[in-house]
């Protein structure tokens, strides 16, 4: 399975149906007047986050999606069908951003919580509500309404209680690997975790934690260094931060400078977020 934490999608609700301009035609019912129907409302597409996904890899096939449409009224007073809602899995820490503005519209952080990511339009009124003293028999009636039409970016940043960060290569793989039931890629070569890895860790009957695995952090990666700050969103959830560093003297590495080093990168990349998240605010 793919790790896809950023994505791009566009969101139509469903029009509205059109109201009826009928007249009641019944044999022996003289001056019968307007019975059109109003039209069904469009279905709502409500995003749901759902603890069963771990990426955003399904919405990256499929970009478009459109809720249904409302029925058109009819003679008789027959109202029409509502359009169903569309319904959308996506993995819990999903955040949803609008794409033009920039604005962040909802964090999607606990299990079944929704959001309405493009509302369906209001059916049309049939011509018995136009009814006047004056005007008995409207020839009139409404359209129903279009449907709220959004492009959005969903980000996803990982939920996890305890979150491994180190430089690459230092064994933060191998140690998930060990102390939990994840299965992932070890080599002796930088970089060998290109995404985030995921693990539950047993601390006996009905205790457990979730750790994440972070890809390597360099110096530089808050701005954009070696695999950047892409990964780095998907440590700001975690309640610890296990700082994995390398003492081996074969390597040539001082794991106090490497040390301040992660640090410093966590701290600009923190200051980064929080500026951005200003500026969204204000928007």
């Amino acid at each position: 399975m793919r790790f896809i934490d950023e994505v791009e999608i566009e969101v139509l609700g469903g029009h509205g149906g059109n109201g009826s301009a009928a007249m009641r035609r019944e044999k022996y019912v003289p001056l019968g007047g307007p019975a059109g129907g109003d039209g069904g409302a469009g279905g709502d597409v409500i995003l749901r986050a759902e603890s069963r996904l771990k990426t955003l890899l399904d919405l990256r096939f499929r970009r478009i999606f459109k809720a249904k449409s409302g029925g058109h009224g009819k003679g008789k007073d027959m109202h029409g069908r509502g359009g169903g809602d569309l319904f959308v899995a996506v993995p819990i820490g999903t955040q949803v951003f609008d794409k033009d503005s920039g604005r962040l519209l909802i964090d999607l952080d606990e299990e079944n919580q929704t959001f309405v990511a493009a509302h369906g339009g209001r059916g049309g009124r049939g011509n018995r509500h136009f009814v006047t003293p004056t005007d008995r028999a409207p020839q009139r009636s409404e359209d129903g309404e279009a449907g709220e039409h959004r492009f959005l970016r969903l980000e996803l940043k990982l939920l996890a209680d305890v979150g491994v960060v180190g430089f690459p290569n230092v064994g933060k793989s191998t140690f998930i690997s060990v102390v939990s039931r994840a299965k992932v890629k070890i080599a002796d070569y930088p970089f060998t975790t290109l995404v985030p890895n995921l693990g539950v860790v047993s601390l006996g009957e009905d205790r457990e934690f979730v750790l994440a695995d972070i890809p390597g952090i360099i110096e530089g990666a808050s701005e954009g260094a070696g695999l950047g700050f892409r990964f780095l969103r998907h440590v700001e959830r975690t309640r610890v931060l296990i700082h994995m560093l390398s003492v081996d003297p074969g390597e040539n590495r001082d794991p106090i400078r490497d040390f301040s080093i992660l640090l410093n990168e966590l701290e600009k990349f923190s200051k980064r977020t929080r500026t951005a998240s200003d500026r969204r605010s204000a928007q």
